[in-house]
């Protein structure tokens, strides 16, 4: 009788795990849609446009007619279950797209027919590879008109390389296709199918000796006896498949679920994960086996946070068997949390199971410690293990929220947590310097996507507005200030008089204050409620309402009365001295300067330095990244990056990127100054 855990070796090596990714109407959905049903899954085709799909089951989604949302789903073919990701194609989304990558063997990068190969095509092929998968390309809509897939193939052998080679080949005008891996005569409408069969033949040979000697002697080697050699060149990127399909007629869908089932790889076959252990420096690389025998590890690539349902989260066993009533650690936590319902995903429904092994993709609900990218464990020496991490764009399109009835801050706080638990690509932080909350995203489309959630799905309402620039108010030569405070109200008065003077310091100095009062002139005790008058201008400033830096003040003389001197009124007179003296000391406002790092195709180059050029930026150098792409890198006011994405997306047609830091402050020009000035003038006066 076998084995448990030869069973469960057997159950693993019948599972395959892909992710459908690529551009936005690359049609990812309906191909999932399409598989689901050929299947067996599902009774019926659902449809985008009435919004019933599996996959795309959020309202906002439905509304929208595209996904917004990673979702997982799962079917059995050929006694092999399929566990596949649906992710959405908009460059605002890669924070639910990308991590699909971490569950998966293969990415499955599908390209529209009629639309050819865009900047996503290209953006997911280099993740995929990045994190050594295999990689099958589906070119989906065959049958649209007027297409021309030879051209088609003949661009993805540019773009990606000589290794796209097709497994199967459109025949009919693309009402069916022809296997050209297993089948070696026939005609396609690429003519015929010998040509396709050799060249797919000779270039899987080549990473085995043995066969590529068998090849050359017998001219032909039986595809049966190929799979490892092909699986090690899907491993290693010297293949990269090409398939054909129409979700819409079906042409291909049912040869698509055999392609997964017979060629890709299982758990066993694919590249191992990057999993480290370790922090920082101290992290070494560590190997998990997909073996159902060991102690378990999981990774968490996806968290979804209900109002109504509450927290569940969405992970890949990597190693071990996982069963309901099991013990699991989340990272180092110390406390573990046991497995009450363990659910495989259909889209929004979920399906309980008993257990899961090396490969599956499941979930568990109401865990309130689970959290994106969180390494599950069964075992205490695993406390410190960690998936390598992907290299997620940097969120920099801002959005100042407030909540519209007052009182409820701390509530928005929470939600937009939540909001940001579910999307690494989404973030949340108080500039103490604007006294503002900023929401973070990859651009316009993005935050107004966790807007409308935030509204339709939690019922809260928030204001928004452009981040306020965090200015500066400095000076730049010495300056005397005096001021002399004096109040009679019929008891006892008030009564100080300081005198002090200032002097700028370099940028980055901060701020210093001396006390060089001789002979009593203004008592010691006085002097702290000198400095806290200063400091109120500091946090306030003098001439535009922004706080002032760079600056040192040296209290030197001064008057006191024996009754009516209070602290209140040096406070007061230390403030107005230390105002008079900033505006003989010629302040200036000062302004942020980032710098910048923009990832643009080679083509667009140009464009983009000469932009910002034009926005009071300097350009400091460029570096070829390779594969048509090179880093631009400059210094640029902060000021001038409103809606920069949006601008940067149309110079690049949607493939740049930029990420800022903060490099340092510099003097506005005359004419900021004087709007700056006005307006603050303004506010004073109303």
């Amino acid at each position: 009788m076998p084995s448990r855990s030869n069973g469960l070796t057997a159950e693993m090596e019948a599972v395959r795990t892909l992710a459908l990714v690529g551009a936005a109407a690359a049609g990812k959905s309906s191909l999932a849609e399409a598989l689901l049903y050929k299947a067996g899954a599902i009774g019926a085709c659902g449809s985008i446009e009435r919004g019933s799909t599996v996959s795309d089951h959020d309202p906002l989604e439905r509304r929208m007619q595209h996904s917004l949302n990673a979702s997982v789903m799962h079917l059995t073919h050929a006694g092999t279950r399929i566990h596949f990701i649906d992710t959405p194609g908009g460059a605002d989304f890669l924070g639910q797209s990308l991590p699909a990558l971490e569950a998966v063997e293969t990415a499955a990068v599908v390209v529209n027919a009629a639309t050819g190969i865009e900047p996503m095509t290209v953006r997911m092929m280099a993740y995929a590879a990045s994190r050594h998968l295999a990689r099958v390309i589906i070119v989906n809509k065959i049958d649209s008109q007027g297409v021309s897939l030879a051209g088609l193939l003949a661009d993805i052998q540019a773009t990606f390389g000589r290794e796209c080679l097709p497994l199967n080949l459109p025949d009919g005008v693309g009402r069916q296709v022809v296997d050209c891996f297993f089948n070696r005569f026939g005609q396609s409408d690429f003519g015929p199918v010998e040509v396709a069969h050799r060249a797919l033949v000779e270039q899987v040979v080549e990473v085995d000796a043995a066969f590529v000697d068998r090849y050359l002697e017998e001219g032909d080697v039986d595809p049966a006896e190929l799979h490892a050699p092909l699986e090690q060149a899907l491993r290693e990127g010297h293949l990269i498949p090409v398939c054909f399909v129409s979700s819409r007629s079906g042409a291909g869908v049912a040869e698509l679920l055999d392609v997964i089932v017979k060629l890709l790889p299982d758990p066993t076959e694919a590249n191992p994960p990057d999993f480290i252990v370790g922090e920082g420096a101290e992290a070494k690389p560590m190997q998990a086996s997909p073996d159902p025998a060991l102690h378990v590890l999981a990774h968490v690539f996806k968290v979804t946070i209900d109002p109504y349902v509450g927290k569940m989260g969405i992970f890949r066993v990597h190693q071990g068997t996982l069963t309901r009533d099991s013990q699991l650690y989340i990272g180092d936590g110390r406390k573990p949390f046991k497995v009450g319902h363990l659910f495989m995903l259909q889209g929004k429904d979920h399906v309980e199971v008993s257990h899961a092994v090396p490969g599956d993709i499941v979930a568990v609900a109401k865990v309130e410690e689970i959290h994106f990218d969180a390494v599950l464990h069964d075992a205490a020496e695993d406390s410190h293990v960690h998936l390598a991490p992907l290299a997620f764009p940097v969120p920099v399109y801002g959005l100042a929220v407030e909540p519209k009835r007052h009182g409820d801050e701390q509530r928005a706080w929470e939600i937009l947590g939540k909001l940001t638990a579910e999307d690494p690509c989404l973030r949340i932080e108080h500039v103490a310097a604007t006294n503002e909350t900023v929401l973070y995203g990859l651009g316009e489309l993005h935050l107004r996507i966790v807007l409308d959630r935030l509204r339709e799905v939690y019922r809260f309402e928030v204001q928004t507005r452009p981040p306020r620039i965090a200015y500066r108010e400095s000076v730049t030569v010495p300056a005397e200030g005096h001021h002399r405070h004096k109040k009679q109200t019929g008891g006892a008065g008030q009564f100080g008089e300081v005198f002090l003077r200032i002097e700028p310091l370099a940028r980055g100095a901060g701020f210093e204050f001396a006390d060089e009062v001789r002979g009593g002139a203004i008592p010691g005790q006085f002097i702290p409620a000198v400095e806290k008058g200063v400091r109120e201008v500091l946090m306030c400033g003098a001439i535009a309402g922004y706080p002032v830096v760079d600056v040192r003040v040296v209290v030197h003389d001064g008057k006191h009365h024996s009754v009516d001197s209070k602290d209140i009124a040096f406070a007061t007179a230390g403030r107005k001295a230390f105002m008079a003296a900033i505006r003989e000391a010629r302040p200036v406002v000062l302004e942020p300067i980032v710098q910048i790092e923009m990832d643009v195709p080679e083509y667009s180059v140009g464009d983009v330095t000469s932009d910002l050029s034009s926005r009071r930026g300097l350009v400091t150098g460029t570096s070829a990244l390779g594969g048509g792409t090179v880093t631009v890198g400059g210094q640029v006011p902060m000021a001038e990056l409103a809606n920069y994405q949006s601008r940067l997306n149309a110079m690049t047609s949607g493939q740049g990127r930029y990420t800022i830091a903060l490099s340092h402050y510099e003097a506005v020009p005359p004419t900021v100054q004087q709007t700056l000035v006005g307006q603050y003038r303004v506010r004073e006066d109303e």
